[in-house]
């Protein structure tokens, strides 16, 4: 019977080492991280979900567990070595099991043995919320995580409340989404945009209605708005010195930037810095003008806010362009197929 008891108590004291280094698997990731991936058809998301939710019960049933083998190893250990060493190899046990369960060897032996039932343990819980209850004694998971994503930076951001001000995260969250954005989803577009002539003369009348669009660029055109040649800068003309009329052609300036409506802000804004260069004409993938984009535009859209100027006269171009879309291509004799 001793013997018996004694072959027990190391027994237990094996299962009680392999129990305390399993390392229940606790995501790197946050809850949002998970559930927006998740969401997405990870399956390896969902499962580390659910386990985050019931983590802190199975942490405490692992506790239960390993206290109650601790009990039944001293009362082994005393049957099978007597009540002296008995309870002496009990109290070395009970100080140095953990730090044997810290070993790289039981930590890769226990999950090995761990890892296959993992799911069975999580539903085990889950179906049970009762016993979670009743056994839990480790609080809520308040592990530290890093954001995992941009759209968490951005939850993070926008559930900060009392953090930061309104204009803060507004700000904030249009920087992170610059780099996503498209010219076309900022420039102005090509029914609205404002052009003159190649061969108009300028003079006063000219000048005068010019100044009025509220705008201090043209792009000048050829046959048509299609064909771009300069760019006519409304600063030059208010220099002249002499009120004789002159030709568009004379003014201009020939040196015209092209980019596409599919490229990005951030795209966008590095070519402005590297040509110095204060507007682009947005081409679609025919060559066909599509819109404008300045570089007030991408500072604004980086900014979150307009920048307002003495040229400036409407609040928004696309805007205006959508209430005047009823206007385009619709004459009497149109139709649609």
């Amino acid at each position: 019977m001793q013997t018996l008891a004694a072959i027990g108590s190391i027994l237990i004291l094996f299962i009680l080492v392999s129990v305390a280094a399993i390392s229940p698997n606790r995501s790197s990731l946050s809850d949002f991280e998970l559930e927006r991936r998740k969401k997405a058809g990870n399956k390896t998301a969902a499962d580390e979900l659910e386990q985050a939710a019931v983590i802190g019960d199975i942490v405490s049933l692992q506790r239960i567990v390993c206290a109650s083998l601790l009990v039944i190893m001293v009362l082994l250990g005393v049957l099978g070595f007597g009540w002296l060493i008995g309870t002496l190899l009990a109290i070395i046990g009970a100080l140095f099991y953990g730090r044997l369960a810290n070993t790289e060897v039981m930590r890769v032996f226990a999950d090995k043995i761990y890892r296959p039932y993992s799911g069975t343990v999580v539903d085990f819980v889950k179906r049970r919320p009762t016993l979670g209850k009743l056994v839990r004694t480790v609080s809520a998971d308040t592990r530290e995580v890093q954001a995992a994503s941009r759209e968490e930076v951005e939850h993070i951001i926008k559930t900060s409340d009392g953090l930061l001000s309104h204009d803060e995260k507004e700000g904030i969250l249009h920087i992170l989404s610059f780099s996503q954005k498209t010219v076309e989803s900022i420039m102005t577009p090509r029914g609205v945009i404002d052009t003159i002539h190649t061969d108009e003369l300028i003079g006063p009348i000219t000048l005068d209605e010019l100044h009025k669009t509220g705008h201090s660029r043209f792009p000048v055109i050829g046959e048509n708005i299609d064909h771009v040649v300069g760019i006519l800068h409304i600063r030059d003309l208010l220099m002249l010195g002499d009120k004789s009329s002159h030709l568009v052609s004379e003014m201009m300036e020939k040196r015209v930037y092209y980019i596409n409506q599919e490229q990005t802000l951030n795209h966008a804004l590095a070519a402005f810095l590297r040509t110095r260069h204060h507007l682009f004409i947005v081409v679609n993938g025919y060559r066909e003008t599509a819109g404008i984009l300045t570089l007030e535009d991408c500072v604004e859209a980086l900014m979150g806010r307009k920048i307002i100027d003495e040229f400036d006269l409407h609040d928004d171009l696309r805007v205006v362009a959508a209430r005047s879309a009823s206007l385009n291509n619709n004459g009497a004799n149109g139709l649609n197929v």
